[in-house]
C-alpha cells in the first residue's frame, strides 16, 4: 500500500510541476496561471478521480433491483476478499468490458459494459469481477485513475504550450519567442508519447497481479482465462468510444481494434495470449 501511495504522490506532484513548466510560455503571469490550473488538475485526480472515470465510460449507476446477478456475484467475491462492496455502474457499450476506479476500498467503484453481461456466462463474469475486485484490494484503483488524469493533462499542458508560443508569450526578444516555438513543438509531439509511456509502465504489471488476484479468489483460472479470451476478440471487432486516457482501466484495453502498429509499442496491457497462459499453468 505505501508504494502505490508513494507512486500516486509522484504523479500527483508531477503534474503539478509540468503545468508550471509550461505555465511560463505566458509570460510572467504564466508561472501563477500553471501553479493554479496544477492544483485544480491535481485536487481533482485525487477527489473526483472514480467520477471522472465513470463519466467517461458513460456509466449509470445501477440498482439491486436492476441487476440482482451482478450485485449477487460482487457481493460475495467482496466478502471473500474482505473488502467494502463497491459501487456498480453499467456503461451502455455493446463492448463487454469492465473497470474499477476509486480512491481506496472504501470509495470504490466497478462499472461493467451492457456487451460484458450479454456476452459472458455466470463463472466468466465471475472471473472478470474477480479480477476487477483484485485491483480495489491491492489499492492500485487511485494509480490508474490519477494516471488517467495525467495523461489528459499531459495532453492539455502541451496544448497550452502551443498556444502561448503562437501568441508570443514571455515577451523578450526574437530569439526567446523562437526558442519557446521550438519547446512547445517538442511538447506537442513528445507530451503524447511520454503520457503512453507513462501509462504502459504503470499498467502492465497491475494487470498481472489483477489476474493472480483474481484466480487466487475463484481457486481457479480458467473462468478469467475464457473471459479474457472473449473480451480481447470483441474488443478487435466491436467499437468503443473511450477517451485513450481512460483505455488502460479496463481489464482488456478497449481501443485494441484501432491500433495502429506503431501504436502498439505503448500498449497499456500485457497481450492476452501471455495472460491465458498464466492463468491456466498457474505461473501468475
Amino acid at each position: 500500500m505505501f508504494k502505490n501511495s508513494l507512486k500516486t504522490a509522484v504523479l500527483l506532484a508531477a503534474i503539478g510541476g509540468l503545468f508550471m513548466f509550461v505555465g511560463q510560455f505566458f509570460g510572467p503571469s504564466g508561472l501563477l496561471l500553471g501553479l493554479v490550473l496544477g492544483l485544480v488538475f491535481v485536487g481533482g485526480s485525487y477527489w473526483f478521480s472514480d467520477t471522472i472515470a465513470v463519466k467517461a465510460a458513460g456509466a449509470k449507476p445501477v440498482s439491486e433491483a436492476e441487476a440482482p446477478q451482478l450485485y449477487a456475484v460482487v457481493r460475495d467475491l467482496s466478502q471473500r476478499a474482505d473488502i467494502p462492496m463497491p459501487k456498480l455502474y453499467i456503461a451502455p457499450s455493446a463492448q463487454p468490458n469492465a473497470f474499477a476506479t476509486g480512491r481506496n476500498e472504501r470509495h470504490a467503484s466497478v462499472a461493467v459494459t451492457q456487451g460484458l453481461l450479454q456476452v459472458v456466462d455466470q463463472d466468466e463474469l465471475r472471473g472478470v469481477l474477480a479480477h476487477e475486485l483484485s485491483h480495489v484490494r491491492h489499492n492500485d484503483i487511485l494509480i490508474s485513475s490519477v494516471a488517467a488524469a495525467v495523461a489528459m493533462g499531459i495532453t492539455f499542458a502541451a496544448r497550452m504550450a502551443m498556444w502561448g508560443a503562437i501568441f508570443g508569450g514571455g515577451g523578450g526578444n526574437g530569439r526567446n519567442r523562437n526558442q519557446n516555438a521550438l519547446g512547445a513543438l517538442a511538447m506537442m509531439i513528445l507530451a503524447p508519447m511520454a503520457a503512453g509511456l507513462l501509462q504502459m509502465a504503470l499498467s502492465r504489471s497491475r494487470e498481472f497481479e489483477a489476474d493472480r488476484g483474481g484466480a487466487e479468489l475463484l481457486g481457479t483460472g480458467e473462468p478469467l482465462a475464457r473471459a479474457l479470451e472473449k473480451i480481447d476478440a470483441y474488443a478487435k471487432q466491436v467499437p468503443m468510444d473511450v477517451d485513450p486516457a481512460h483505455a488502460q482501466a479496463y481489464i482488456i484495453n478497449p481501443l485494441s481494434g484501432r491500433q495502429m502498429e506503431f501504436k502498439r509499442m505503448f500498449m497499456t496491457h500485457p497481450a492476452t495470449e501471455e495472460r491465458v497462459r498464466r492463468l491456466r499453468t498457474g505461473q501468475y
